[in-house]
């Protein structure tokens, strides 16, 4: 009796010893309800190969998110680590600064030339941020750089420009003259710019200036095709309403060698195309 009753008492302890450790292997059927993990004040994390650190609050501050669920030890799974030691997590490493930048601010801001909107949706999706989601959802309202001013959002004007000079046949061939343009210039309200030219439109020279609709001179397109131009705005309903030019003369003469063309260098043009949208 004194036998049994050691072993039946020694097996309550171990019973007992067991159950205040987590178990390093999940059986079959059982149902995990969260995983105990210490995390750091500084959290340092690998987001599909790209290192952020960031304060642990940071990522705890929607609590509904998953990432609030991950690093608040309401996660079912644990947070995996890669070979240094950092937090991983197998999503879009280059995306994840603007989830990291929601987080902190509690605001969608994003670049004025930012073209990947679905697919950050997609991950703020993922992350379960449902009020991101809802900004990369919702269009923004177009407010006017002047409150006095008002406009429908279908109309409005683009000014299409371009210098140049005029190239002539070489001696003793016809007499040939072509324009070659050196950059199409486009001025306008930045939205229609981008309706009308998509990605024929160079914005490189045009820093962002974060206002929600304004106004530029500074885009040109990626090709000098004339022609193509005026096709794209005449398909987006635009009609030409006025133009002009001027040229120049003159220039320094330097000595060229036989066969090429002074004249190239000394006739040079400006022509403007204004184009309206009613």
């Amino acid at each position: 009796m004194a036998t049994n009753g050691a072993t039946t008492n020694s097996s309550s302890s171990s019973a007992s010893s067991n159950s205040g450790q987590l178990p390093t292997e999940q059986q079959p059927g059982q149902v995990m309800n969260s995983i105990v993990q210490v995390f750091p004040p500084i959290v340092e994390l690998n987001v599909g190969g790209v290192f952020y650190t960031t304060a642990l609050t940071t990522l705890q501050r929607d609590t509904e998110s998953l990432l609030g669920q991950m690093f608040s030890g309401k996660s079912k799974t644990p947070v995996l680590r890669d070979s240094k030691g950092k937090f991983f997590i197998d999503r879009d490493g280059v995306l994840f600064r603007y989830i990291l930048d929601f987080l902190r601010n509690q605001k969608l801001v994003l670049p004025e030339n930012f073209s990947e909107r679905e697919r950050l949706k997609k991950e703020a999706d993922f992350f379960q941020l449902q009020d991101m989601v809802d900004s990369l959802t919702v269009p923004k309202s177009v407010t006017p750089l002047d409150s006095s001013f008002t406009v429908r959002p279908t109309s409005g004007t683009i000014t299409v420009s371009y210098r140049g000079t005029f190239a002539f046949g070489r001696d003793g061939l016809a007499d040939v003259k072509f324009r070659k343009l050196n950059r199409i210039l486009v001025s306008g309200r930045v939205t229609l710019c981008r309706e009308v030219f998509g990605e024929t439109l160079n914005e490189s020279r045009d820093p962002d200036r974060g206002a929600v609709d304004r106004y530029t001179s500074r885009f040109f397109l990626k090709h000098t095709f004339l022609e193509q131009a005026f096709d794209m705005l005449v398909m987006a309903g635009y009609k030409c309403s006025g133009s002009c030019g001027s040229s120049t003369a003159g220039g320094i003469m330097v000595d060229k060698k036989p066969g090429m063309d002074n004249e190239e260098d000394r006739w040079n043009h400006y022509n403007e195309f204004v184009w309206v949208r009613e």
